[in-house]
């Protein structure tokens, strides 16, 4: 069976995953994916609360997530909205199937900043440093800046995919 590609647009929290990842989806022509869909209440319960999680939080949603990119890459390929802070998280993403992965980058105050004005997520701001202090950026993928509008910041990623 072929296979279509999954991408994974990846970074901290208020990196714009979400808004970037349904962008590209769309000039992909692709279904868009957010890994927050797929936490369990408890995690979500625990982040709202405002605690980090840790890696027994995660590893059975990041499997999850492993089945879904591979169930993906089997029909329309997607893209996937997921903060994939370590290079291990990382891996048990690729454990099923290879992904394109694509980094967000930004700065603590325009991170924060975005963190203070979102309205009615899990997510809780004071979390952002925890998040940078767990951060592993790697020296693969396409890495592009969070300062440009989200166009912009689309087009840069299709460049690159092109080249």
């Amino acid at each position: 069976m072929k296979t279509k590609d999954v991408y994974v647009v990846a970074g901290v929290s208020g990196s714009g995953k979400s808004t970037i990842g349904r962008l590209l989806a769309d000039k992909l022509n692709i279904p868009f994916e957010d890994a927050d869909a797929y936490h369990s209440k408890a995690n979500k319960a625990k982040m709202a609360a405002g605690h980090a999680l840790n890696d027994q939080d995660r590893q059975p949603w990041l499997e999850t997530l492993a089945a879904k990119l591979d169930e993906w890459s089997t029909g329309e390929g997607a893209v996937l909205a997921c903060s994939a802070l370590k290079e291990a998280y990382r891996k048990t993403l690729e454990t099923k199937t290879p992904v394109t992965w694509i980094f967000l980058e930004g700065s603590y105050a325009l991170l924060k900043s975005r963190l203070s004005a979102r309205k009615n997520h899990f997510f809780d701001p004071k979390l952002l440093q925890s998040q940078l202090d767990t951060l592993e950026l790697p020296d693969y993928g396409i890495h592009v800046s969070i300062k440009p509008e989200p166009d912009a910041i689309v087009t840069a990623i299709l460049q690159k995919l092109n080249q």
